[in-house]
């Protein structure tokens, strides 16, 4: 099984000081003469985005035991070592194996499969400005569709920015930029949003393809279906379209904003992930929002979003049995960009748990020496969802940077 190791998080931005006390989980990361130091040169060769949406397809599963064998381990795993505990990542070209058996890992343990889908199985069409794609499964077809809303500004083809639900950044911030946009529909996928919506899982759209998968949380469903658009968005291309899909973004805030995380997580073509106000179950680390009090931990989620077996097995003090947490789902995303915004003033979102997080998870971006390419912002004095305007630098950074480029 896989060592931990120890040393107290550094903030990365301050927290207001009414912040709840929270315990600080033990993490450090290993300075090793293992983890091979890269040059300017060979920075600058480590890509921003890929074109397919899993590099590591081709890599068999970890060794994946019964929570009767897991360990108890308190601290935060260590991103870099291998499932089986035989040493760490050296350079990255080992990154996309290490990738994959943290996704597997997620899959198995929390949000069940994202199942593969082969080009065959996609057939995408334009209406007007709104995409449109059909998914065959066997003998059952799922139709997705979404606007495409262009810009006034720029020349095709465009970056896009797609909200997960919609997109919850400020319109102001982009008034100016050539972004175009479109927002996934959720229930277009599952019927299912935040605590309301159809909970009869028979009858999803998703289960309808893949009956096998009803066990699965939404996150999964979720992240498949935003693939499925990319798919449609690649196999017409840009002359049809108008969207360069070497420029996608995702964003959403709080059920969707983990909704954001797990879409970009799970799809390598995406390469920028604002998630604002995630809450537990998105940025925020299971283990350590088990420390704190009246914030949304693995005992008090919404099940409709993840395995129900999640909370049977790792429940309580079990959660420290978990072979991964919360910071490798971030650390899926490197060596893409990913910036995490998160609001103090509401409790329940563990602000402090996703501060923890973070620092864990950069040190995957800091050992290819891209720690440029992630970020976080905990800034409050604001409603939820709503950015103020002290975030709207560091955002607009990040889209220039990131997406207009």
């Amino acid at each position: 099984m896989k060592s931990h190791f120890t040393l107290l998080a550094l903030l990365c931005l301050a927290i207001s000081a009414s912040a709840q006390e929270v315990m600080t989980l033990p993490y450090q990361h290993k300075e090793t003469k293992s983890i091979k130091k890269y040059d300017i040169k060979e920075v600058s060769k480590i890509p921003y985005h890929y074109d397919v949406e899993n590099t590591g397809a081709k890599y068999s599963a970890p060794v994946l035991p019964s929570v009767d064998e897991l360990p108890v381990v308190k601290s935060l795993p260590d991103p870099l070592e291998w499932s089986n505990g035989k040493g760490r990542v050296t350079k990255f070209s080992d990154w996309a194996r290490r990738r994959s058996e943290i996704a597997h890992e997620i899959q198995h343990y929390e949000i069940g499969e994202k199942p593969a889908v082969s080009k065959e199985q996609v057939k995408a069409r334009m209406s007007g400005d709104t995409l449109i794609v059909d998914v065959t499964v066997g003998d059952s077809t799922i139709t997705l569709s979404s606007v495409i809303t262009y810009p006034l500004t720029g020349k095709a083809p465009y970056p896009l920015l797609i909200g997960s639900s919609r997109v919850s950044l400020p319109g102001e911030l982009f008034l100016d930029r050539p972004i175009a946009f479109m927002n996934f529909n959720e229930r277009q996928v599952n019927g299912y949003s935040q605590f309301r919506g159809n909970t009869d899982r028979t009858t999803y759209p998703f289960v309808h393809l893949y009956p096998h998968l009803i066990d699965n949380g939404a996150y999964s469903e979720w992240a498949w279906g935003f693939s499925r658009l990319i798919d449609g968005l690649q196999q017409l291309g840009p002359k049809v379209t108008k969207i360069d899909t070497d420029r996608i973004a995702v964003n959403g805030c709080s059920y969707a904003g983990k909704m954001a995380l797990f879409c970009g997580a799970f799809d390598e073509r995406v390469s920028l992930v604002i998630a604002q106000e995630p809450g537990g179950g998105g940025a925020a680390a299971w283990r350590v929002s088990r420390t704190m009090e009246g914030v949304e931990d693995l005992d008090h989620t919404d099940y409709h979003w993840f395995k129900e077996s999640l909370k049977e097995h790792f429940h309580e003090d079990n959660v420290y049995k978990l072979p991964y947490d919360h910071h490798e789902l971030v650390a899926m995303i490197c060596p893409r960009a990913v910036l995490l915004l998160g609001n103090p003033d509401y409790k329940w979102l563990a602000d402090e748990s996703m501060r923890q997080s973070y620092e864990a998870a950069r040190t995957v971006w800091d050992s290819f020496g891209i720690g440029d390419r992630i970020d976080c912002s905990i800034v409050g004095g604001h409603p939820h969802c709503q950015l103020p305007e002290s975030q709207y630098d560091i955002v607009r950074k990040y889209i220039d940077k990131f997406l207009i480029k």
